[in-house]
C-alpha cells in the first residue's frame, strides 16, 4: 500500500510587489493555517516518510510548518524544481520516482495543477483544493509507478475552513 498526501501551499502574501511569484512569502493567515493543518494531520497519525516540495518560498514554508507539527526534520524536505509550474502529468512523474520502499509521501505544490492531479487519481471528485488544503489517497500497489485511480482509495480531504 502507498499513501499520498497532496498539499496545496498556504495563503501567500501579495504585499511585496517587487518580489517574483516564486519568492512570495506566506501571509499572516498562511503562517497560522499551515501549523493548524499540521496539528490536524498529526492528530490523524499522519507522518509521511518523504515530503517533496515546490521550490517556491510559499510552498517550502508550508512544507516546513506542516512538517514541524508532524515531527518531520525540515532538512529532510526534498525540493523538486519540476513542481513549480508543473502540470498533472509532471506531478505524476515526481510521485512515481518515489522509492518503492517508502510507503507514504507528501507532495506540496500549487493549483491548478494539484487539483488536476488530485482528480486524475482520486476515485471521488475533488473540488478546487483551497490554500493549505490536503487530500489523502491510498493505493493498493507495491510501487509508486503503479498508482492510478483504479487502485486508489479516498481517505480524506481537509482544509483550514473546516476549523473556523
Amino acid at each position: 500500500m502507498k499513501t499520498l498526501y497532496i498539499l496545496r501551499h498556504a495563503k501567500s502574501s501579495w504585499e511585496f510587489e517587487e518580489l517574483s511569484d516564486h519568492d512570495r512569502p506566506l501571509n499572516k493567515r498562511g503562517r497560522s493555517d499551515a501549523p493548524l493543518m499540521g496539528r490536524e494531520l498529526s492528530s490523524r497519525g499522519v507522518l509521511p516518510e518523504l515530503i517533496v516540495s515546490s521550490p517556491a518560498v510559499r510552498a517550502i514554508t508550508t512544507a516546513t510548518l506542516v512538517g514541524k507539527e508532524l515531527g518531520y526534520d525540515p532538512d529532510d524536505i526534498v525540493i523538486d524544481e519540476r513542481i513549480y509550474g508543473a502540470d498533472k502529468n509532471t506531478l505524476l512523474e515526481v510521485v512515481q520516482e518515489t522509492p518503492a520502499e517508502l510507503q507514504s509521501m507528501m507532495l506540496v505544490g500549487h493549483n491548478e495543477a494539484l487539483t488536476d492531479f488530485a482528480n486524475m487519481l482520486s476515485p471521488e471528485v475533488v473540488g478546487s483544493i483551497p490554500t493549505t488544503g490536503i487530500l489523502a489517497l491510498q493505493f493498493d500497489c507495491e510501487s509508486w509507478y503503479e498508482i492510478s485511480r483504479g487502485n486508489a482509495e479516498y481517505l480524506f480531504f481537509d482544509f483550514p475552513k473546516n476549523y473556523e
